[in-house]
């Protein structure tokens, strides 16, 4: 989320000359894809929707829900570059800038759940397998006693994701990561940029989730989980106030 090369988001770099070769345009495409997955706003929604719940599979869970987040984040803008490219179609920067807002609403709300998880204990989160042996995370309302065996598969880490992707979708549509020269490229080597970005969306916000799994994992912060939640819920609060207000 934010504008593509502010200051919230780290430094962006473009892909200025037409005349590099495919080989370096590559490399800085899955470079920029790397580095925009990092963004504040990215890793503190999974961070978000990961720390709460109990500690059983916590690594499990928080791998998932940041590979599903960059899923769905992925998808939306190859989809939304595909119809760029395919139909000349480009997001209305109104729509694009009030994604920001929309983006900054759901930190709010994932922190205001979060404080209210720690404050009562009924909101919770936990990992299920289902008949053919494969996991799933859930988040729940309601007393952990109440819940019923039965599960519908959630995609809100997917659905987070997609979200989340609307307020840079504009930018990437009009190929502004990548330079100017960009759109003299052909057709393949164009969505060739666009798959290895993608990937590098994947990567860093997947090796972010290692991470964060690994440091929920130690014995110091698994005796401290409300307070580790708490912290995060109100860190989450006060960053998507920064998006709405700035």
């Amino acid at each position: 989320m934010g504008q593509w090369g502010n200051g919230a988001m780290g430094q962006w770099g473009n892909v200025e000359s037409p005349c590099m070769s495919l080989e370096a345009l590559s490399l800085s495409a899955l470079t920029l894809g790397f580095l925009h997955g990092l963004g504040a706003d990215h890793l503190m929604a999974i961070a978000a929707l990961s720390v709460a719940g109990p500690v059983d599979r916590r690594q499990a869970r928080v791998v998932r829900t940041a590979v599903g987040f960059a899923c769905g984040h992925t998808l939306v803008l190859g989809a939304g570059v595909a119809a760029a490219v395919a139909f000349g179609l480009v997001l209305p920067a109104a729509v694009s800038s009030g994604a920001e807002r929309v983006g900054g609403a759901i930190l709010v709300t994932l922190g205001m759940a979060g404080c209210w998880s720690v404050i009562s204990g009924r909101a919770y989160s936990h990992i299920h397998s289902d008949a053919a042996g494969r996991a799933h995370w859930h988040l729940h309302l309601g007393g952990q006693r109440a819940h019923a065996g039965g599960h519908a598969h959630s995609f809100v880490p997917t659905a987070m994701g997609a979200v989340f992707a609307i307020s840079s979708l504009r930018a990437l549509m009009l190929l502004q990561p990548f330079g100017a020269g960009a759109g003299t490229l052909a057709l393949p080597a164009l969505l060739l940029l666009i798959a290895l970005f993608g990937l590098g969306i994947l990567l860093s916000m997947s090796i972010f989730g290692v991470l964060l799994a690994r440091v929920l994992s130690i014995r110091a912060v698994e005796q401290f989980g409300q307070m580790a939640a708490g912290l995060v819920a109100i860190a989450s609060i006060g960053l998507g106030m920064y998006w709405i207000l700035t």
